[in-house]
């Protein structure tokens, strides 16, 4: 089964991208949820177009894949804030990182790599936690 690498993104107008690292596909919405729909479809239309024209097309299109997203830790910040699913309090205890700090990141100040680290490893604490619960 061939494993795709994506990475997705949140551009400065709040809209969300998808690309892969190593094929040529990608996608945009106004969520991630709707970017990564977006990617597939394009997957999609590029394999029946190709089978429809007659043209060569990566032969694991037909075949099963995985894709494996990467997102970086303020995009990921900001879409569950956004959603209401997370507050700055919230990730404050998560981090250790204090919600005025945290509010620059989400308006455009550039965490250190060790900031994000803690940001992603904050939220992978509380991910693993339910994890356990509900496994």
């Amino acid at each position: 089964m061939k494993t795709i690498e994506a990475v997705i993104e949140r551009s400065l107008d709040g809209m969300y991208s998808v690309y892969c690292r190593r094929e040529i596909f990608s996608g945009a919405g106004e969520t991630i949820e709707q970017a990564k729909k977006d990617m597939l479809a394009q997957m999609d239309f590029y394999r029946e177009t190709a089978k429809e024209e007659g043209f060569k097309y990566p032969a694991w299109l037909d075949d099963e894949y995985v894709i494996i997203y990467d997102i970086d830790a303020i995009s990921l910040m900001n879409y569950y804030v956004s959603l209401g699913y997370f507050s700055l309090s919230g990730i404050e205890k998560m981090t250790g990182i204090s919600q005025k700090q945290l509010w620059t990141y989400l308006n455009g100040t550039k965490p250190r790599k060790a900031q994000s680290d803690r940001i992603v490893s904050g939220i992978r604490k509380v991910c693993n936690d339910l994890n356990g619960i509900f496994a």
